[in-house]
């Protein structure tokens, strides 16, 4: 990632700070990077478990419910964790930092409070990652003199939120087309 700043348009201190956010940024794309690819694990993980616990008639509806709920919430925290890793990666400069980020931090804290249970250490790791891009965040308003519009900021957090879900309902509907979701859902 380069951060452009010029020395005429900045002031000592805000080349310092604008300097200061690229190793921070490079560091929460490497914990993100890191909770993909053990969620990726997880997913494979759960999916390979439920083909197989879905083929053993011998199991019970409840038992089956609650494994594709597990393996939906790995697989919805994962398709979530994809977006930002995009909206990350579409960070051209220090001026793109305050209008990307902010609907991404509750996304982030919601998807931790999801593994809490499930994965404790993706759970941590995404609260450490919430709280370096907040930071972020906080940072570059400063350099950009930034305004922050949260409820604008919320609003996309939950569309995006209502669309992943969405696709995961579909994706899960495919992959197990033999069970009935409405029954399962209603035991």
């Amino acid at each position: 990632m380069l951060v452009k700043c010029s020395v005429d348009t900045l002031e000592y201190e805000n080349i310092s700070n604008s300097v200061s956010l690229v190793p921070r940024l490079a560091y929460s794309i490497n914990l993100l990077d890191e909770i993909i690819e053990i969620l990726k694990i997880k997913k494979h993980d759960l999916k390979k478990s439920n083909k197989d616990l879905v083929s053993d008639f011998n199991n019970t509806d409840d038992v089956i419910r609650k494994a594709i709920e597990l393996e939906k919430i790995i697989v919805f925290s994962l398709e979530i964790l994809f977006q930002i890793q995009k909206r990350i990666g579409n960070i051209s400069g220090v001026y793109n930092i305050p209008k990307i980020f902010p609907s991404s931090i509750p996304m982030i804290r919601m998807v931790s409070a999801q593994l809490f249970g499930i994965v404790p250490y993706c759970s941590q790791k995404l609260s450490e990652l919430s709280v370096h891009l907040g930071s972020i965040v906080l940072d570059s308003a400063v350099l950009t003199k930034a305004r922050f519009d949260f409820s604008q900021s919320n609003e996309e957090s939950s569309i995006l939120l209502d669309k992943v879900k969405l696709m995961v309902d579909s994706k899960i509907n495919k992959q197990y087309p033999n069970l009935d979701f409405f029954k399962l859902c209603n035991t």
